[in-house]
């Protein structure tokens, strides 16, 4: 799909459906197939985005209103590790993590409906998916979430950054041209098969590390990827790790000199050894 026009993107994986299938509604009970919800919401499209992002997002003249990468946000949808629970009389408050930074999402209590089973079963260090409007009050910005839901398929954590990462690059650089799509989709059909599952890879030049290191070296060297290799977050997901020690065992790996960062510092690939 295209995000060259911003006001066309609407949708994305992994149930994450904006206005595609319905009108720019965050996906919810009543509302993802609502009949007239095809009316009227040009601007009020879905946007993946990274915590980053909405801590560093520009308020528009609008109360209320922000802007990343240039584009009005209205809907957004993002992916985190939970790292602690608030109950209130009037709403639950998440603090999320998704290797970018953090913050808080909240999912107000309505009294009168029954609380969605999935969100009774969030625990902390679970991954879960939130879609709600960035907000701000007291200096101090949060997500206003109407769906939070946990992870089950941790692919949907990588997807979710890799398409944060594309719609970013398009409203900041354009489009790529057919000539940049095929070379980005051969070099990355290139990584992909050079990449494999087998654990028999020379590991000596890790000797002396710590078991973590090892393990997130593994699972980049093994894991099948693009030439942009893995976020930390997507490791520490598959390895069922804190963030934190991927963090400290990829600063390691770095020092060492065997994987470098892609897109962003957090994003490693490993550094092939002739």
């Amino acid at each position: 799909m295209s995000y060259g026009n911003y006001d066309s993107y609407n949708t994305t994986s992994y149930g994450a459906q904006g206005g595609a299938g319905g009108g720019g509604f965050i996906p919810g009970d009543g509302s993802q197939n609502s009949p007239s919800g095809n009316k009227g919401y040009g601007k009020d499209t879905l946007r993946p985005v990274t915590i980053k992002q909405l801590i560093d997002a520009q308020p528009m003249h609008q109360e209320g209103e922000f802007k990343v990468d240039g584009a009005e946000i209205t809907t957004i949808t993002v992916v985190g590790q939970i790292r602690n629970i608030s109950m209130q009389t009037t709403n639950v408050t998440y603090k999320l993590d998704d290797g970018t930074g953090t913050i808080e999402v909240k999912k107000w209590v309505d009294s009168d409906a029954a609380q969605n089973a999935s969100e009774t079963k969030l625990a902390d260090n679970m991954y879960v998916r939130a879609w709600g409007k960035l907000k701000s009050y007291g200096n101090k910005r949060h997500v206003g979430a109407t769906v939070i839901r946990p992870i089950t398929d941790h692919n949907e954590i990588s997807y979710h950054l890799l398409e944060a990462t594309v719609v970013h690059l398009e409203l900041t650089r354009g489009p790529p041209d057919s000539a940049s799509k095929g070379a980005n989709a051969n070099g990355a059909q290139q990584a992909y098969q050079q990449s494999g599952y087998g654990a028999a890879d020379d590991m000596s030049h890790t000797s002396g590390m710590s078991a973590v290191a090892k393990k997130v070296y593994q699972c980049l060297k093994t894991t099948p990827q693009t030439n942009e290799g893995l976020h930390q977050q997507d490791i520490a997901a598959r390895l069922k790790l804190d963030i934190a020690e991927v963090s400290k065992a990829g600063d390691d790996l770095l020092q060492l000199g065997v994987i470098y960062t892609t897109v962003d510092d957090v994003t490693w690939a490993v550094l092939e050894m002739d």
